[in-house]
């Protein structure tokens, strides 16, 4: 499974580090999606700079953290759905699917595990919202600002009954689900599904070998 590339992989980094209150409860009130990604960035900024042990890296912290705040809020299963490709995902087992879940959000959070340390005196621009009242799915656009330059980031969200949740993340012109579609493509034309639950979980448990 090919890794991203270096600048990409920072820039995915510094994304999760800041995307880490995306779906907080205490913003479930937010009418607009561009009002709860500003309200979450800029709630997230603070309190990685606030606590010492995020940014020393507290696997287990964020693990808590993000099971509480994130996940039951971003539909994870779409974001899965749309790295592995749709009809992978019909012919895949029930106990595929789980597995495959498990192992991608273990993944995603150790990448939070160690992009959190990375946040320092960054802000977020939220840019002027596109859409219509009537629209489902809208791209709210934002800056990062604190860095050398600017890095783009933008949430693809889906109005749902629960409130809007994020499906997607896009770093300086990439989005994070099709990143992952490459490389994930490449490991099941050579090995199959089973063979990419199978690098995930290598991977995973020796990240968590090393820490």
């Amino acid at each position: 499974m090919s890794p991203l590339s270096l600048p990409l992989r920072r820039a995915v980094q510094s994304l999760l580090a800041l995307a880490l209150c995306w779906g907080v409860v205490a913003y479930a009130q937010a009418t607009t999606p561009d009002a709860l990604i500003k309200e979450v960035s800029a709630d997230v900024i603070e309190t990685a700079k606030a606590d010492k042990s995020i940014q020393a890296g507290d696997l287990q912290k964020v693990i808590v953290l993000v099971d509480a705040k994130v996940m039951p809020h971003v539909n994870f299963e779409r974001m899965t759905v749309a790295t592995v490709g749709a009809r992978h995902w019909k012919t895949a087992t029930d106990e595929q699917k789980k597995r495959l879940l498990e192992e991608y959000k273990i993944l995603l959070m150790r990448t939070y595990a160690g992009a959190l340390s990375l946040v320092k005196d960054q802000t977020v621009q939220v840019q002027p919202l596109r859409s219509q009242p009537t629209d489902n799915e809208v791209v709210v656009r934002t800056k990062v600002r604190g860095g050398a330059d600017p890095v783009q980031l933008d949430y693809r969200l889906e109005k749902s009954e629960q409130g809007w949740k994020i499906y997607d993340v896009n770093v300086s012109g990439f989005w994070l689900t099709e990143q992952f579609r490459n490389s994930w493509a490449s490991e099941i034309s050579a090995n199959g599904l089973d063979g990419l639950i199978a690098n995930l979980a290598k991977r995973n448990k020796s990240a968590a070998a090393k820490g």
